[in-house]
């Protein structure tokens, strides 16, 4: 447990103020009947904050957002995002938490220590986000998945992303930026079907700003535990 008392900056706290103040908005325009979604919507940008800091609490919520974003997938036969959460996120989360927990900085279990992969392994993980990509794409497509390919890229950029956190990379905030992208065009094709669903295309415009964010931060982290 830390103590909350100033561990986040001014401009942290305004930007998850922001995050969460958009998203309850968003909520209460387009949707006031899917609790589900808030609920995860709200988790993500308190997750996000987190692992902006290095801390494992935000790997914890990872596990229950990637849970309940599953659930939320499956509603709208995105079958792919739903496995791609269930079956790796959430997995990998598990993993990237106790990789966190343990690597601190210093003995500071609050914050990890940050790490770099070699050119040599930036191959590697490309090479198996080509083959899961390929994988899944036939899976999706026996699951007759709803926008296939915006699906498919979803699960690279996915595989991606929770790769780099598992190994302690800043990059897992441009990977996981990258997969922001592909999810707002997701969410806004299923938004053409349901307004709803337009609460969701905004959470993930949240996260978008929010990975950016987390990327310089890490990037400042790395230099400061350099010294």
């Amino acid at each position: 447990m830390i103590n909350l008392k100033g561990y986040f900056s001014k401009s942290e706290i305004m930007l998850w103020s922001f995050s969460t103040i958009l998203v309850l908005i968003s909520f209460l325009v387009f949707d006031r009947s899917n609790g589900l979604i808030l609920c995860a919507s709200l988790i993500g940008v308190t997750y996000l904050i987190f692992n902006a800091k290095g801390n494992p609490a935000g790997q914890v919520l990872v596990i229950i957002f990637s849970m309940l974003y599953g659930a939320i997938s499956y509603r709208f036969s995105y079958f792919g995002e739903m496995i791609t959460y269930l079956g790796m996120t959430t997995p990998m989360g598990v993993l990237a938490l106790i990789s966190w927990l343990r690597n601190p900085y210093n003995g500071n279990r609050a914050e990890v220590r940050v790490n770099s992969i070699s050119m040599i392994e930036t191959v590697f993980m490309s090479v198996l986000a080509l083959i899961v990509t390929i994988i899944f794409y036939f899976i999706l497509q026996a699951f007759h998945t709803a926008n296939i390919i915006p699906s498919t890229l979803s699960v690279t950029t996915s595989f991606m992303a929770v790769y780099l956190t598992f190994r302690r990379s800043p990059f897992y905030a441009i990977a996981y930026s990258a997969n922001d992208i592909v999810l707002i065009i997701l969410w806004i094709m299923a938004s053409m079907t349901d307004t709803r669903y337009i609460s969701v295309v905004v959470c993930f415009a949240v996260f978008l700003i929010n990975d950016i964010y987390s990327f310089f931060s890490w990037q400042k982290m790395r230099k400061r535990q350099a010294f």
